[in-house]
């Protein structure tokens, strides 16, 4: 029975408590002795014994003889803590034999006493009352006053209650006996007795057994259906059911009538004005005034037939966006298909991706060996007879490779041409620049995109990878010195002079690069050969003379002049600002469709040019001839090594003194990151907004914005290491990180943490691209660290855009921009005060200390203007009629 508090504290006290309270009140705390014990081995009521295992010793940091000791055995238990561990350990809990008790009591913290001396049978005790509890925990009373413990007894045993037997009362009906007959089952008749005993016969008959094949019966066993017997068979009288009312339906059918068939044909001719009635129409005046009232009309159609796109299905785009509405969208990214090879993807990583720009469903990756660079001096005899490959994988075939491109070194950036995708430029981990041309091998990719219905036998025959080697490399002396880290093509509308000058582009090709590596420059290349010196007649003659050299391996002639001779014409040092030394860039971003078409039209792609023609006949122009272009911005942003972007102008200036071509210093340098950028990347909806990636952190800047990042992330625990816009979206861009996971951040949704993180691979991202295949199919390309290339499809909620996102972004970097302007005003400000207290302070420091008058003077001055004061009184009071001359007289 559990123990209330009242009962406990009206309970006549035992001698035991008599003595606890009154004798030994002189020692310094209220436990009882062994003789005690020893006389009444019989415990109080208000505590209990307890054994406590080391387990809930150590719990609840009461050890025996370490927190609880013969000089100090009290512990307070919290109750909130007692009843979590009777919870947690149930019936193993030392505390379930008393739990009822410990739900009673009426404190938060019970009394735990270390029994030593086993006075009370175990080593431990719990105080069960609260009076219990404050008598010993209460200081010690002095003296020993056998009259004053005596009187307190007398006390006691007046307080003491004598307990009362219970009366009985008549039990009073209130209806509940009436529920239980109603649902109670009585017996209308009564029971049925049936007694079944075997037949006489058949007691103690023999049994015989026999064999039988699992093939007499059916399925090897004898099958005993159920059947209905007609003598239990009961009627059924009452029967619930529900229903529910409806029109009355009525099914009808009609046939036509049938005929036989027959064929018919119909013959017209159109019916044209003669040309007196043409002649009389055109000149009618009716005519005049009709094209007069409609030609507003008809030109505003025609702009809306160019504007709008009447192939678009509004019903099933109504239905998307209801299905967002709803929330049953999936935001999750999908594996769509996943490429690896065991040959070219072993023991490598993948160090660039990039989508075929024409061809959808192809892509290439290259692929990089997994080493250090001890290891890779080391094995530098092994990398040589292993070359690296640039390889593209296809949706219809995610086995084996469709193409291999030979790279004389790890490449760890390529580009398409943006003006003929058979030409990709590379740049390689030993500084040169690698140029291949596929002409040949479009077919196969086509092809292959069809899903092989167009292969060819000779296809067919043979399954092996075509290799194709590379047309031309810079020389090594005349490249970079350090792995080329970044390239990327200038615009087919514009080419730079040897000043770094923007011109116009007569050919309407893309005929030159940019390339930065760590060796604290970035380079512009030229595909055309250069000018033609005049040659002399013999040596025309000997030319003329020598025969075409062989090609045994297939390789294009398309960039044979530029062969180990290629070199770049303009190279671009970064110096320090404010400092000796130079920035060693890592990644760098042109700004992208710097100029449109003069005539607005694209330049017609040289896709079907022949072997031999194209890039080989093109030559560099003469200076005078070009036509230099304005409003084209020749700044660039570069990120380094250090986490520092650095926006700097690629034009050249002329020394005055040397003549030499010198590199301008950077215009300004932005600090944030704490190591190196792997990322820095354009926005595809705002030119003038950047994305850059460092291990911990990533921040969004815009251009023209000195004071710092208008958009800044927090610090990661895991390092990120690529970072990547979406190409539908304003507003969401993808973070790759090196536990092989990927952030998606919507600004739409939040600022300071990603909308979504999906694990994608066991290794660490590498690489992140993004292709439309549809307007329906967005694609995200994710490589790792071991060589695998993931193909994921992009929800419907991160590739679709609403109309007004563009715009919401846009307010939101300029409210960001405003920001930054604030905080830089404001600081400006606070430096200006701060260097005005400085000043006030050290002109108050130079100033002469002025006399400390003495503190006589002080309490003459003091009384001097009290007694002002009480003039001034006087004379107010006697103009006011309240103190009369007697009085006056009698102040003084």
């Amino acid at each position: 029975m559990p123990v209330s508090q009242d009962m406990s504290s009206k309970r006549p006290k035992s001698k035991e408590a008599r003595k606890i309270k009154g004798k030994d009140k002189k020692k310094e705390n209220n436990f009882p002795t062994a003789d005690e014990g020893a006389s009444e081995p019989d415990h109080p009521d208000y505590i209990f014994p307890l054994v406590l295992t080391s387990a809930t010793q150590e719990l609840f940091s009461c050890r025996a003889d370490e927190d609880l000791t013969g000089e100090n055995p009290y512990k307070l238990l919290k109750k909130e803590d007692i009843i979590q561990d009777m919870k947690t350990r149930a019936s193993v809990s030392d505390f379930s034999p008393i739990k009822q008790l410990v739900l009673d009591y009426p404190e938060d913290e019970l009394l735990l006493v270390f029994d030593r001396d086993f006075i009370y049978g175990q080593s431990f005790y719990l105080v069960l009352t609260v009076e219990a509890k404050e008598n010993i925990l209460k200081p010690s009373v002095q003296g020993d006053d056998e009259e004053q413990i005596k009187h307190e007894e007398e006390e006691e045993e007046e307080e003491m209650i004598i307990p009362k037997t219970p009366e009985s009362h008549p039990w009073i009906s209130l209806g509940s006996e009436q529920e239980i007959e109603e649902e109670s089952v009585t017996e209308s008749r009564p029971r049925l007795r049936y007694k079944i005993s075997p037949l006489l016969r058949r007691c103690g008959a023999p049994v015989c057994f026999s064999e039988r094949s699992a093939l007499d019966g059916k399925e090897g066993f004898v099958e005993c259906p159920s059947y209905q017997d007609k003598s239990f068979s009961i009627r059924e009288m009452e029967r619930h059911t529900a229903i529910q009312a409806s029109r009355d339906t009525k099914h009808s059918s009609t046939q036509t009538l049938w005929k036989y068939p027959r064929n018919m044909w119909t013959q017209y001719e159109s019916r044209e004005f003669s040309p007196e009635e043409k002649e009389h129409h055109l000149r009618s005046e009716n005519l005049e005034n009709f094209i007069t009232s409609v030609l507003i009309r008809f030109e505003i159609s025609l702009q809306q037939n160019h504007i709008t796109d009447v192939f678009c299905d509004d019903w099933t785009a109504l239905c998307e966006e209801d299905g967002a509405l709803t929330g049953k969208t999936e935001t999750q990214l999908k594996e769509y298909q996943s490429f690896m090879d065991l040959h070219f993807s072993k023991e490598k990583t993948i160090s660039h991706i990039h989508w075929h720009p024409t061809i959808s469903g192809v892509i290439a990756v290259s692929m990089t060996e997994r080493l250090s660079l001890e290891e890779r001096i080391d094995n530098s005899t092994k990398l040589l007879l292993n070359p690296s490959y640039i390889l593209f994988w296809n949706f219809t075939d995610p086995i084996n490779p469709q193409l291999q491109l030979e790279c004389p070194d790890d490449v760890l950036c390529f580009q398409f041409c943006p003006s003929d995708p058979n030409i990709i430029a590379g740049g390689c981990m030993n500084g040169q620049v690698v140029l291949w041309d596929i002409s040949a091998h479009v077919e196969r990719l086509q092809d292959t995109r069809s899903g092989g219905k167009n292969i060819s036998s000779k296809l067919d025959k043979s399954s092996v990878t075509p290799v194709v080697r590379y047309c031309a490399v810079s020389g090594i002396e005349n490249g970079h010195k350090a792995p080329i880290t970044d390239i990327q093509w200038l615009s087919e509308t514009f080419e730079l002079s040897k000043l770094g000058i923007p011109v116009e582009n007569p050919s309407g090709i893309s005929v030159q690069l940019v390339t930065c590596a760590p060796d604290c420059c970035v380079l512009f290349w030229d595909l055309r050969p250069p000018r033609v010196v005049s040659q002399s007649l013999t040596d025309v003659k000997q030319k003329s003379e020598e025969k075409p050299l062989e090609n045994p391996h297939g390789i294009p002639n398309t960039f044979k002049h530029l062969n180990l001779t290629w070199k770049p014409f303009i190279r671009v040092s970064l110096p320090k600002i404010g400092s000796s030394g130079e920035y060693s860039p890592l990644k760098f971003s042109l700004r992208d469709n710097t100029v449109d078409c003069p005539t607005g039209d694209r330049p017609p792609q040289n896709a079907d040019r022949e072997e031999g023609c194209g890039f080989a006949q093109l030559r560099v122009p003469s200076a005078k001839q070009q036509k230099p272009l304005e409003n084209i911005s020749t700044k660039l942003y570069v990120g380094t090594e250090d986490g520092e972007l650095v926006y700097t102008d690629w034009k050249m200036d002329k020394d005055n003194d040397s003549g030499r071509l010198l590199s301008t210093k950077p215009i300004h340098r932005l600090l944030v990151h704490d190591t190196l950028v792997n990322t820095v990347s354009r926005s595809p909806f705002f030119r003038d907004i950047i994305l850059t990636v460092s291990s911990f952190s990533f921040a969004i800047w815009k251009e023209g914005v000195t004071s710092g990042p208008i958009l800044m992330s927090a610090c990661s625990k895991m390092l990120r290491t690529v970072g990547h816009w979406s190409l539908s979206r304003p507003a969401v861009f993808f973070i790759g990180k090196e536990d092989g996971s990927i952030e998606v951040w919507d600004l739409l949704q939040n600022s300071h943490e990603p909308s979504q993180s999906q694990n994608i691979s066991s290794a660490a991202v590498t690489c992140i691209s993004t292709s439309s295949i549809s307007s329906k199919q967005h694609l995200l390309a994710v490589s790792d660290r071991l060589g695998t290339l993931h193909i994921l499809q992009i929800p419907w909620t991160l590739r679709r855009s609403s109309n007004s996102e563009r715009q919401i972004v846009k307010k939101y970097f300029e409210k960001e921009e405003e920001r930054l302007e604030y905080f830089e005003k404001r600081q400006i400000k606070h430096e200006k005060e701060k260097k005005e207290m400085e000043a006030e302070q050290q002109r108050k420091k130079t100033e002469p200390a002025m006399p400390l008058k003495q503190e006589e003077e002080l309490e003459a001055e003091a009384l001097k203007e009290y007694e002002q004061f009480l003039d001034l009184e006087k004379v107010v009071l006697k103009n006011m009629g309240l103190l009369t001359e007697t009085e006056d007289r009698s102040d003084l």
